[in-house]
């Protein structure tokens, strides 16, 4: 402001001077208050433009600081969710494929007992079965999600070769409400507890068992319990208390990758014998009938 008063004085001071050297007035230096106010209001008036088109230029250069600044930030944070993304695609591919092998070795071995006990119409109806159980299993991704009906024609596959290998032993019994039907669950998510009760429960009872299913849904949760008859009384005395096998634990995993905390899988023995697998999660339906 000081500055303002200065330079306003010298050019009043000045353009007086110049007027009474081109004019013949007399009285010009009568009139110097009106004209250095003039000029303070005017060199005022050039003062704040100046200091507003700064002002202006430094706000647009800030604004496209910080406009780069959360473009790298956003940019950082796709990445990030890029990268979350293949890791757990990663992990649900790494969880699903360690269930192929232990059921791929006991089909093959049980087609080799086919062929060695010359049932070879058996042994190619157990290949085909298993023919198209691994094309559907290849065919979906780990983390597809489809709906219940077609996770149970999937289960159906896998059981239709273990009805070779146990015939009238092993007995299913399906009860899917409607409304579950179109819910939609991970790609072959009750696959590896079947396989599970396949291994502690039916395998080690020489009348067999029952596998039985039951789905529902729940104030908008989607709740599945999948239980078995359990093994003979001879083969209970070599089980462990908590024995579960590695199918219930990357189910398990499965669940926690794609729902972190929202979901509950709570397994028990049966007082009748057995053991019961309940899966509660987030109930989505599907768009298509």
């Amino acid at each position: 402001m000081f500055v303002v008063f200065v330079v306003a004085f010298l050019w009043t001071i000045f353009r007086m001077q110049a007027l009474s050297w081109l004019t013949p007035a007399d009285q010009v230096w009568g009139e110097f208050g009106g004209w250095f106010f003039a000029s303070i209001f005017i060199f005022l008036c050039w003062t704040g433009l100046f200091h507003g088109i700064r002002y202006f230029e430094l706000l647009q250069s800030e604004h496209s600081i910080m406009l780069n600044a959360e473009a790298a930030t956003r940019k950082e944070h796709i990445k990030r969710i890029e990268a979350q993304s293949v890791a757990r695609d990663a992990k649900l591919k790494m969880l699903r494929y360690q269930l192929n092998p232990h059921f791929l070795c006991n089909t093959l071995n049980a087609i080799n007992s086919l062929i060695e006990i010359e049932e070879s119409e058996k042994a190619q109806i157990m290949t085909v079965q298993l023919s198209q159980f691994l094309r559907h299993s290849l065919d979906n991704n780990p983390d597809t999600m489809i709906t219940l009906r077609e996770e149970i024609s999937a289960l159906n596959l896998y059981l239709e070769i273990e009805k070779t290998r146990f015939a009238e032993r092993l007995q299913l019994d399906f009860k899917v409400d409607d409304e579950a039907q179109n819910a939609l669950v991970p790609s072959l998510l009750l696959q590896p507890i079947i396989e599970n009760s396949m291994k502690h429960a039916i395998s080690k009872n020489e009348k067999g068992g029952i596998i039985e299913i039951r789905a529902g849904i729940n104030q908008d949760r989607l709740i599945i319990e999948i239980s078995d008859s359990g093994a003979d009384q001879e083969s209970k005395k070599t089980q462990t208390e908590h024995e579960t096998g590695i199918g219930l634990e990357n189910t398990e995993q499965r669940l926690s990758v794609l729902y972190e905390n929202d979901y509950q899988i709570n397994t028990m023995r049966r007082a009748e014998g057995g053991r019961s697998t309940c899966i509660n999660m987030p109930l989505e339906l599907s768009d298509t009938k």
